[in-house]
């Protein structure tokens, strides 16, 4: 058992398909007045903020303790979770047709242990479609996603080329977790 300070779910659901118990709760953390050179700069401050929050609240005594962020970078920018519609659309077309890079760094504590890993998974996308990508902003699935990409969903029909594990995409870098287990 491990407590997943995230309240993301899609992390849960890659921990339940991995056959890896946890409860989840988390106190959040306010990346907006990070200050970073560079993508993986961004989400290692991201997610060590939050590490360090939800061990003071939390420890990892009675249980390990998970914390991970994602983000989402393509033509050099870091493309962050959208604030609405237009910025959703403006990050989406930066995507299509393009190189992108999702960098997931976790930290996972026990008493005896610490890993840090940034894993990064690397997708190479053909142009979405309008009509689709459209589609796709009226849903609001983009919310909440970090580069408002979804590439378990919408992204999907557009990937030409992967390198790099999905779970690290999707949020949490299972197969380098399950070694540490």
């Amino acid at each position: 058992m491990l407590r997943l300070a995230s309240a993301s779910i899609t992390r849960a659901e890659l921990l339940r398909s991995a056959g890896i118990p946890f409860i989840q709760e988390s106190i959040d953390f306010d990346e907006d007045a990070i200050i970073a050179d560079s993508p993986k700069n961004f989400v290692y401050q991201a997610t060590l903020g939050k590490y360090r929050l939800n061990l003071e609240k939390f420890g990892c005594e009675d249980y390990p303790l998970l914390v991970a962020d994602t983000v989402v970078t393509a033509h050099g920018k870091i493309l962050r979770k959208a604030k609405d519609e237009a910025d959703a659309r403006m990050i989406l077309q930066t995507q299509s047709g393009s190189d992108v890079s999702i960098i997931t760094c976790m930290i996972y504590k026990t008493p005896r242990l610490e890993l840090l890993d940034i894993s990064s998974t690397h997708y190479f996308f053909d142009p979405f479609d309008s009509d689709a990508l459209e589609r796709y902003l009226e849903s609001g699935e983009w919310r909440g996603k970090a580069g408002a990409c979804m590439v378990e969903g919408f992204c999907k029909s557009y990937i030409r080329e992967v390198r790099g594990f999905e779970s690290t995409a999707m949020g949490l870098s299972v197969e380098v977790l399950q070694t540490f287990r």
